[in-house]
């Protein structure tokens, strides 16, 4: 699956692919697993997921990446390493990548996402249930984005990272008020959106 999601006003140095991991063990067992003590060492990708990345990467569709950098989840690690392995490139972890942080919720069950989502509409800077707020979220991965501008330019970088931390990028890259993240078109398991470039 493909998207391209570009900025009216901005001339980027770099092209971004934006990538969610494929589908995992949590996301199979329908828990929420957004801990680094859950998810750092397990609730990798599932049979389902490891077929979507042998898929992706034998009809890749988008410009051929340069540099990878990724979530140092298990899912997110083992999805960059899939697409990192068919182009011979290495990986750089960033930890500021990472999964939302669901606070009390982790571990439980994914029915309590759309429960969360509708606080984060009212307020993004909200922390119910001790999760992490929408806004700490957004500041965190365009913090990301900007580090990469100044760094390299003209590169195409893979930025492999989870469906949440995704879909609040691409709001506050649109200018978008962030209690609309919801309203982001859905980030599928291994889907790919091109930013820029």
């Amino acid at each position: 699956m493909s998207n391209t999601f570009r900025t009216s006003s901005y001339h980027w140095r770099n092209s971004y692919l934006l990538m969610r991991h494929g589908h995992s063990q949590a996301n199979e067992q329908g828990l929420i697993i957004s801990s680094p003590e859950r998810g750092l060492n397990a609730f990798g990708l599932s049979a389902l997921g490891e077929q979507q990345l042998l898929e992706t990467v034998e009809d890749w569709q988008w410009p051929t990446p340069t540099r990878v950098v990724h979530s140092d989840f298990l899912r997110t690690t083992q999805t960059a390493e899939r697409v990192a392995s068919a182009f011979g490139l290495t990986l750089k972890k960033e930890q500021r990548l990472r999964e939302r942080y669901f606070g009390e919720l982790d571990g439980q069950a994914d029915r309590y996402y759309p429960d969360v989502w509708a606080l984060d509409a009212q307020d993004a800077d909200h922390q119910q249930y001790q999760v992490e707020a929408v806004s700490r979220v957004a500041a965190r991965l365009c913090a990301v984005i900007e580090g990469l501008e100044q760094q390299c330019s003209g590169e195409t970088v893979l930025v492999v990272s989870h469906g949440d931390p995704l879909q609040i990028l691409l709001t506050a890259l649109a200018n978008k008020p962030l209690t609309q993240h919801r309203e982001q078109a859905a980030l599928l398991p291994a889907s790919i959106t091109r930013l820029g470039g």
